[in-house]
């Protein structure tokens, strides 16, 4: 993985952290069909990663991201077949069903404008930390398209609740951070000067911790979403069994015998 740079995002690799950042600041980092793809493939081969253990999605110029460039996509897709035009939406959901199945903790850091596709790089994400005057929207009605973009409708309703997902992705309105901090879908609200520091300090406490342990929460985290209570239970049950023949739940009864803290090494 860091053989190949990508072309159409950037993406550092530090201590087991990588930071991704859309590169189009002075549109406020607008997707393309280019990024949309290679974003879909980079996500899809972290899971085969042993150099990554978390990512910061991070803002860039102040923004985050303003959604699907207007020129690029959203001109181009009134001109295509139905065909072309369900491999583009079945391409997008593919970015969020990669995300959600890379293994790695990826955390939003938002600043400025969420809008759109933005938004829902957002929503796929486990943690979102945001800047006090981010602005969040799933404007798909706004372009006269339905609210059901990439997951939303599925996976917004679980992170905030059905009646206030439903607020959002019918009316395509901005939520200011302290409303979504209240509601749910952000974890923290930080100064925006301090917010990718604060993003990088909380990556580099998961990449420390057991991350054979991590990836398997974000895979039952999704996987149990789909299941009944016993199936999840049983499911559950399998995992951590899994996990108690790592050489990381060892490390961690030795340290905690000796009042030490334990060292993960992953394994």
């Amino acid at each position: 993985m860091t053989t190949n740079a990508p072309k159409h995002f950037l993406c550092d690799i530090e201590n087991g952290v990588a930071t991704v950042r859309l590169n189009r600041p002075e549109r406020k980092n607008p997707l393309t069909f280019d990024s949309y793809a290679e974003l879909r493939d980079w996500f899809r081969e972290l899971q085969y990663s042993e150099e990554v253990h978390a990512v910061i999605f991070a803002s860039n110029g102040g923004n985050f991201s303003s959604g699907g460039d207007v020129h690029e996509i959203i001109g181009p897709l009134t001109r295509m077949s139905m065909k072309e035009l369900l491999a583009f939406t079945r391409m997008t959901g593919d970015l969020v069903k990669a995300m959600l199945g890379c293994g790695k903790p990826v955390i939003a850091a938002i600043d400025g404008v969420c809008v759109g596709a933005g938004a829902i790089l957002a929503m796929a994400s486990d943690i979102r930390f945001t800047a006090p005057a981010s602005k969040t929207a799933f404007l798909f009605t706004k372009v006269g398209l339905a609210g059901c973009d990439m997951g939303a409708c599925a996976i917004l309703p679980r992170i905030i609740g059905q009646g206030r997902a439903a607020d959002l992705l019918f009316s395509g309105r901005s939520m200011s951070a302290q409303e979504g901090e209240a509601w749910g879908f952000f974890n923290r609200i930080v100064p925006a000067n301090d917010l990718l520091a604060e993003a990088q300090s909380y990556a580099r406490t998961l990449v420390a911790g057991p991350n054979f342990g991590h990836m398997m929460t974000k895979t039952m985290l999704m996987q149990e979403w789909s299941m009944s209570i016993e199936q999840a239970i049983e499911a559950e049950a399998q995992t951590q069994a899994i996990c108690m023949q790592t050489a990381d739940f060892e490390r961690a009864f030795h340290a905690f015998v000796k009042k030490e803290k334990p060292m993960f090494e992953g394994n």
